[in-house]
């Protein structure tokens, strides 16, 4: 692997890819922003395919993958094949340790997601938290959406907030009416995207519809760099990736979206009170509760 130290072949190409995105000319940047975006697609495209999606030439593309560490494209789409096969569950179900006992492996789990949400409270930009917010609080209307793995967070983040504010809706139920749905978008709603792997192919197509309406991009992500991240107005960053175990951990996720949702509740005091009222006098007009002991 041509100028590929031993660091760098161990990492995924799409790491390198966003390890070298700062140095990147602007023609360069263009192509990275397309891998990123359909890294999950890649294995379907040649070289010529992605340099025409960029807006670039080939000369550009070979420059790329060669930067890159590749000796060219067809080694770079085997380095996405291997690690794409690589982070499947079916894959990591081979790799993860054995550990003596239940009760071992469960305080070895739950000591680490302690730690994820320790280390990530550290590093999370207040500022970043606090524009969230006031994206949010200024939306008309919220739009959540989020695929695969992103589909539970994103469920959770529409629970919330339903309860403290109104217009919120989820796309993930669209059912290919996402042309209708965002037919009554505009520039004074927010569309709330949950982006974990691994990644669908779907959620940058259905953010450029939702954006070419003028709804702004609030971005929920693990991953440090990425073309849908280049897209949003606000950008919020939960590391998932556990390289221990068999699924990823959304701990870090699930505590700010809580957390965002209560900050807007305090922010928004007497219509999230009113609001709730309504929804306690509703819950006791349909009997839809146990009581509580």
């Amino acid at each position: 692997m041509a100028g590929t130290d031993t660091a760098a072949a161990a990492s995924s190409p799409e790491a390198r890819v966003r390890q070298m995105y700062g140095d990147l000319s602007d023609a360069e940047r263009k192509l990275a922003d397309v891998v990123l975006a359909r890294h999950d697609a890649l294995l379907g495209y040649t070289a010529t395919e992605l340099a025409q999606l960029a807006g670039t030439s080939k000369s550009t593309a070979a420059r790329f993958f060669r930067r890159a560490g590749f000796s060219g494209f067809d080694e770079f789409r085997q380095q996405v094949r291997a690690h794409h096969t690589r982070q499947s569950p079916l894959a990591r179900m081979a790799q993860v340790p054995r550990k003596d006992g239940l009760g071992r492996q469960l305080h070895a789990h739950l000591h680490q997601d302690a730690q994820r949400l320790t280390d990530w409270a550290d590093a999370l930009p207040v500022a970043q938290v606090q524009a969230a917010l006031a994206l949010l609080s200024r939306a008309r209307k919220v739009w959540v959406v989020g695929y695969r793995h992103s589909q539970v967070t994103a469920g959770y983040a529409q629970a919330l907030l339903a309860q403290v504010r109104s217009d919120v809706a989820s796309l993930n139920d669209a059912s290919g009416r996402e042309a209708e749905l965002l037919a009554g978008a505009s520039d004074r709603d927010v569309v709330l995207a949950v982006d974990f792997r691994r990644r669908s192919t779907r959620l940058p197509t259905v953010l450029a519809a939702a954006r070419s309406m003028g709804a702004q991009v609030l971005l929920l992500t693990d991953a440090p760099v990425s073309a849908l991240a280049l897209q949003a107005r606000v950008v919020l960053r939960c590391g998932a990736s556990d390289p221990d175990g068999l699924f990823d951990s959304y701990v870090c996720a699930i505590s700010l979206i809580n957390f965002l949702a209560a900050a807007f509740a305090t922010q928004a005091k007497t219509g999230a009170r009113a609001r709730l009222q309504r929804i306690e006098q509703l819950h006791a007009v349909l009997d839809d509760l146990e009581p509580q002991v």
